[in-house]
């Protein structure tokens, strides 16, 4: 069965740590999400994913596991635990962000949202009804509802028309979901999706709304459409006015964010639970974070450095190779430099969360993360 509990929260925050327990194990937040949008994080072996990275649940998307390898693939295999071979829980997005930032073709109405695959271009169609039996099928542990992802720069007017649609989608949503079943025998739960742009009262309006539907099946509640155009800044100003609005006793959920920086603000702002394809995709070109700052491996000044690649890190692959190596992999364009540098990161974000949630359970979390986080944001 699904449940959260909070376990502490800090005092000079809103940070909290808790336990969301799910048929496929526990996870301990707060918590970074690694990325595994076709059914694997991209470079890194699932061994590792668990034994040196420590992750303890990974994403799908639905938009691309839909297009391929598609669901009579994916329900013959008995959902994508069993396809990749994952034994831990799974989230997954909704695909709407995808639909609306890769579908060359695209037309949001009422009904749904029609798109052509940028595989192939042939022609689709996600209902919130179909949306909910696709995953389903999927068979994530925790699903996302359809919505409109809204640009950060759009106006107000904008703003309110796509929150109006997406309110819409997920009323049915909803009501698809709490009528069907799981297909595999284990739980699902769903969670709406936050939206209302830069502007708070229609981030009052989505949580209203979305609270009206509450039920059994709400896991939890996602805030969407941040860090898309939008001044940092405004960001911690929307997770201000969105997140005590929100159930103390549901995680919560801030997609698609962002920065070891980003990720610690947001757990101050009282954010459970966080994805990114930073550490992966920043790490194929050669970015490592690291808790002394940022690392640019393709830098000549690690020609000759043959100091352990980060002395403070918990990979293997930390102690195991030096600056000068992965340097010269990066300038040889070698694949295994991406898969290095992937390994790192993600261990890194995974260590990061686990030590934030340490200094909440010690009631320190806020002094320590004003110390830390300009330490992390430095360019070494």
């Amino acid at each position: 069965m699904y449940s959260f509990k909070r376990i502490a929260t800090d005092p000079a925050s809103a940070a909290r740590a808790g336990v969301i327990t799910t048929d496929h194990g526990e996870i301990l937040t707060p918590i970074f999400m690694p990325v595994g949008t076709v059914g694997s994080v991209k470079g890194v072996y699932h061994r590792d994913l668990t034994q040196d990275i420590k992750a303890q649940i990974i994403l799908g998307n639905t938009y691309h596991l839909y297009l391929r390898p598609g669901l009579d693939t994916l329900h013959k295999a008995g959902g994508l635990h069993r396809f990749e071979h994952w034994d831990g829980p799974i989230l997954t997005d909704s695909g709407g962000f995808q639909v609306f930032s890769l579908a060359p073709i695209r037309k949001l109405t009422q009904e749904g949202c029609k798109f052509a695959s940028h595989i192939d271009g042939s022609r689709h169609v996600f209902t919130p009804e179909n949306n909910v039996d696709t995953q389903r099928i999927i068979g994530a542990d925790i699903v996302m509802a359809l919505d409109e992802c809204c640009p950060g720069d759009a106006d107000y007017r904008y703003a309110a028309k796509s929150l109006k649609l997406t309110q819409g989608w997920l009323e049915r949503f909803a009501s698809r979901f709490d009528q069907t079943e799981p297909l595999y025998g284990y739980t699902q739960v769903m969670f709406p999706i936050i939206q209302g742009c830069v502007y708070p009262e229609l981030r009052k309006q989505a949580v209203e709304h979305a609270l009206s539907l509450d039920g059994d099946n709400r896991g939890g509640y996602a805030i969407g459409g941040l860090a898309v155009g939008e001044p940092t800044e405004t960001m911690y100003e929307m997770l201000e006015v969105t997140c005590p609005l929100l159930p103390q006793e549901k995680p919560r959920y801030l997609m698609g964010v962002g920065t070891p920086a980003n990720i610690l603000e947001g757990i101050a702002r009282g954010i459970d639970m966080f994805d990114c394809v930073m550490p992966t995709r920043n790490g194929r070109n050669g970015m490592l974070f690291t808790w002394d700052g940022i690392l640019n491996m393709r830098n000549a000044k690690w020609t000759d450095d043959f100091t352990p690649l980060d002395p403070l890190g918990t990979s293997f692959v930390d102690s195991y190779y030096t600056r000068a190596y992965i340097h010269h992999l990066f300038i040889a364009k070698e694949m295994f430099a991406a898969m290095v540098a992937s390994e790192h990161n993600l261990a890194f974000y995974l260590d990061l969360v686990r030590v934030a949630r340490e200094h909440i359970l010690q009631g320190d979390f806020n002094a320590w993360k004003e110390a830390i986080v300009p330490k992390l944001m430095q360019r070494l």
